[in-house]
């Protein structure tokens, strides 16, 4: 499977740093971009200093000691005219983990001012499947509407609210049942969290 996968710069960086960690272990090719205030939030919600998105990827290999079977090429957030930013070239999917309410506003309303909003909009007019990771709460009116704009349009909006009947241990836990479930709506199979058995 070939992904593009966006860090917007919500709070939830665990959210992204969970479901790369999962990326990492399986075969395959992901483009990623990570916006300034993504790179910002991540440090301080890790209490770390990632500067590049080369910065994230190396973090998660190196917490969580993972031997990459994924292969990830990085684009710049601000270049839209990157490769990703064209419809001529083919993915599968993309995953915008965190999603900020303003990322879900520019893509709502078919803004393309970044490389995140460019692919989301190439993403969408394509009909591929794009997945939207929103870390807000709670959503006033203004962000409902963007989300259901962005639904109509095509787009499956996941918000990161981790169920519980898994019996989370850690902070991990909660991170990797919303890497599990973005795996089960790309296709993929997960062993992240127990499929519930009724």
């Amino acid at each position: 499977m070939k992904l593009v996968v966006g860090l917007a710069g919500a709070s939830g960086s665990i959210y992204a740093a969970r479901f790369l960690k999962a990326l990492s272990e399986v075969e395959g090719e992901t483009y990623i971009t990570a916006s300034p205030a993504s790179l910002r939030i991540f440090s301080e919600e890790y209490e770390t200093n990632v500067k590049t998105t080369e910065d994230i990827l190396s973090f998660v290999e190196e917490k969580w000691m993972v031997k990459p079977k994924h292969k990830f090429h990085v684009r710049n957030f601000f270049d839209i005219g990157s490769d990703i930013a064209s419809g001529s070239n083919v993915w599968d999917a993309m995953v915008v983990v965190p999603c900020s309410m303003k990322t879900v506003a520019s893509m709502s309303a078919g803004l393309t001012e970044n490389l995140i909003e460019r692919t989301a909009d190439v993403t969408l007019k394509e009909r591929r499947r794009l997945i939207v990771v929103p870390r807000e709460t709670p959503y006033n009116r203004i962000h409902l509407r963007n989300l259901l704009n962005l639904d109509e349009a095509g787009a499956i909006i996941l918000p990161a609210s981790p169920g519980f009947y898994q019996m989370p241990k850690t902070l991990d836990d909660l991170g990797d049942f919303i890497a599990g479930r973005i795996f089960n709506l790309l296709g993929l199979s997960q062993t992240l969290f127990p499929k519930w058995e009724g």
